[in-house]
């Protein structure tokens, strides 16, 4: 049976293409919908290239890097290979997912968000009487634009020094890749929290030993996490980010030692959920602080789009040094929906 993926002319110029990704302009000349009940059924149109040049990129008997530089033609899938595999160490080591709202594609380096600024008397869903004039919600855009950073590596390796290494210990490296872009994106989400998105919204701040959390400055007491939590009302607090200091006094907190606790964090490495939080330790935080995170309402995160590489640079002279980046941001949402302990 022929395929339709075997005649596709590959050429460097699938990158430049506006709005669209290498992968999608590729899906738009041979869709996988006319793949369905075949044997490729479940291959996107990048794997389906893989699949054409022979280049097998997992495994202990994947194939060494030059196997992309064989033809001209499979040239042209290197860079979206590097591309995917950062992105897949971004998405294994990254904690966004955990601690935003919703995620917002945008072209450029400057967005303005909306924002809802309720009064008490707007969250009061009062009974309306007949012909009376219904409480209003009302929506505006934030004053002030959120600034977009762009965060990236250079790669920088000859090709001689990279051409008989196999795929799968070379993605290793561009895993890693991902894994430091992903920190620094974090690293934004924090101090969009901490310090506002440029709104004048920064969260607001507790200090243990100083009302209303009770305890002593620089120790952790479980009476103080709940008071924290109490704090959160309306909203809930699903989501702790905790540097490694308040993490180990967490963990040794008597009322989260108890049998069933050690357990599973002994037996499968899953940590505990204080007042039902999801625990998320990170070395992106400040030391002996804390944020509680109601995830629904809390932080947007705005990207550029997805992870780029100087895919000329990748394709013509077979790496040397590549940049490969990752443009984002983040904005406040609902102003109670995080909040800062520092113990």
């Amino acid at each position: 049976m022929e395929y339709g993926f075997d005649s596709v002319k590959l050429e460097k110029g699938m990158y430049q293409e506006s709005g669209r990704t290498f992968t999608q302009v590729l899906e738009s000349i041979d869709p996988s919908e006319g793949y369905q009940g075949t044997a490729l059924e479940g291959l996107d149109a990048f794997q389906r290239q893989l699949k054409r040049f022979g280049i097998h990129v997992k495994g202990p008997r994947s194939d060494m890097v030059e196997k992309f530089f064989h033809c001209s033609q499979s040239a042209v899938l290197f860079p979206e290979f590097v591309s995917r595999v950062v992105r897949q160490g971004m998405e294994e080591s990254s904690i966004l997912k955990d601690i935003t709202a919703a995620e917002t594609v945008f072209e450029g380096m400057d967005y303005r968000t909306i924002a809802s600024v309720p009064s008490e008397e707007d969250k009061s869903l009062r009974r309306v009487e007949e012909g009376a004039k219904l409480p209003e919600t009302v929506i505006r855009t934030q004053q002030n634009l959120v600034r977009l950073h762009k965060r990236g590596r250079m790669l920088v390796a000859s090709y001689e020094a990279v051409r008989f290494q196999r795929l799968d210990l070379f993605a290793v490296t561009l895993r890693q890749i991902g894994s430091h872009i992903a920190r620094m994106h974090v690293e934004d989400a924090i101090d969009a929290v901490l310090r506002g998105d440029g709104n004048n919204n920064a969260a607001e701040s507790f200090q243990v030993g100083s009302g209303p959390i009770s305890g002593k400055a620089g120790t952790l007491s479980y009476g103080a996490l709940l008071e924290f939590w109490a704090q959160f009302d309306p909203y809930c607090m699903n989501a702790l980010l905790v540097p490694r200091d308040v993490m180990l006094q967490l963990l040794k907190l008597p009322e989260l030692q108890n049998p069933l606790t050690g357990l599973n964090f002994q037996g499968t490495g899953t940590l505990t959920t204080p007042l039902g939080a999801k625990l998320l330790r990170t070395s992106a935080m400040p030391a002996g602080t804390l944020i509680g995170l109601d995830k629904r309402y809390a932080l947007e995160m705005v990207t550029g789009g997805e992870v780029t590489v100087e895919a000329d640079k990748l394709i013509d002279r077979q790496l040397e040094r590549a940049a490969i980046t990752s443009i984002s941001g983040f904005a406040k949402l609902y102003q109670g929906a995080s909040k800062v302990l520092k113990v």
